[in-house]
């Protein structure tokens, strides 16, 4: 979501972000991601949140065959690409500053026979919603955007527009801080939350959640 600019790192554990690609085996493929932390910061590196996404999409139960999905806040794509190799229809979304980086690696991960099920496009949370269809997607998207406290009140509006009752939000991420738990109790005031998957290993969490139907008694 945000573009945060390179700053140089000591910490080895962040050292792996500065790589110019990342590989991964997903859906049978080869996955080469570019990486560029230096020029585009967090929004032009693989975060272990996504790589979780990718697993949990490639070995649990969720349905991909055929469904309209869309991710947000996508980055480098690479759910996005996982899941259109698994079938889905994608639309992977970013802000403007991210999208020749993003369209670049969706091309040169996608087979020709499945781009035409993939649609690059801006989507800056809480703006412009009707440009997309309102309860419009069977499945949406998300790997590690739960982290800025100012964009949560637009990425739920966002998700109010995007989803239907029958609609499933998958969001991976950690829980760093309080405002992260802070988040999903705000979620909670307008979907149904459970937490389906855990990696300790990487300690990334994998929420699913989905749209709370009109109270009556309103």
């Amino acid at each position: 979501m945000a573009l945060v600019p390179y700053v140089d790192s000591v910490i080895p554990a962040l050292s792996k972000l500065q790589n110019l690609s990342a590989r991964f085996h997903f859906a049978n493929r080869d996955i080469c991601i570019a990486q560029d932390w230096r020029n585009l910061g967090v929004a032009a590196v693989v975060w272990d949140a996504a790589v979780v996404m990718c697993m949990y999409l490639e070995l649990s139960q969720v349905e991909l065959r055929g469904k309209v999905a869309i991710e947000l806040g996508a980055g480098t794509g690479l759910v996005g690409i996982v899941a259109a190799l698994l079938g889905a229809k994608v639309t992977i979304t970013d802000r403007m500053p991210a999208l020749d980086f993003l369209s670049a690696n969706v091309k040169a991960n996608l087979p020709s026979d499945v781009q035409d099920s993939v649609v690059v496009s801006e989507l800056s949370w809480g703006e412009n919603l009707d440009r997309y269809p309102a309860e419009g997607f069977d499945l949406v998207l998300g790997a590690d955007i739960v982290y800025l406290e100012d964009t949560f009140v637009p990425l739920i509006q966002t998700l109010q527009h995007l989803c239907a009752e029958a609609t499933v939000v998958l969001l991976a991420c950690k829980i760093r801080y309080e405002r992260d738990a802070n988040f999903l109790s705000m979620l909670r005031q307008w979907f149904t939350v459970e937490e389906v998957y855990y990696d300790k290993q990487r300690d990334i969490h994998i929420y699913k959640a989905w749209k709370q139907p009109p109270r009556s008694d309103l």
